[in-house]
């Protein structure tokens, strides 16, 4: 039997418009947060916490959630970094992804920061941006980066 919410659900693979997912460059102590991703697109990549926004909820309080969810680190949320289109086309030139990321600067709330990664991604843990230049980073990730002044 399937669950109610499971039917509402928007399809990631292959989805019939485009999607609305924000993210977090979360920082503190001259690290970074960074999950692994446990699923496509970038499955095993490196990159920053986030997800989906879900209907009736507002952009940054998003952005809290999926933080929170993905790593256990309850954040305040910043300023707008950029809002990036993500489209991955299959080798049969139809389009796999769309998303459409709005990604925000982000700052842990308390000074305990321990990392809880979740069941939704592989690893996450904090690294400072020496530590990322040995990295598999997403480029959507790399790009915020560099919008920040950051090279890794």
């Amino acid at each position: 039997m399937k669950d109610h919410n499971e039917e509402k659900r928007p399809r990631r693979v292959y989805p019939e418009k485009p999607l609305v997912g924000v993210g977090a460059v979360v920082h503190a102590n001259g690290k970074f947060l960074l999950i692994r991703r446990a699923n496509e697109p970038g499955k095993g990549l490196w990159s920053i916490p986030g997800g989906l926004v879900e209907v009736g909820e507002k952009i940054r309080d998003a952005v809290k959630r999926e933080v929170e969810e993905e790593t256990g680190i309850r954040v305040e949320v910043g300023r707008l970094i950029d809002v990036i289109e993500n489209i991955v086309f299959d080798d049969d030139g139809r389009v796999k992804f769309h998303y459409i990321l709005i990604d925000f600067e982000a700052k842990p709330i308390s000074e305990k920061l321990e990392v809880k990664p979740s069941p939704e991604v592989l690893e996450a843990r904090w690294f400072s941006p020496e530590e990322m230049r040995n990295l598999s980073i997403t480029q959507t990730a790399k790009a915020l980066f560099r919008k920040m002044g950051i090279e890794v």
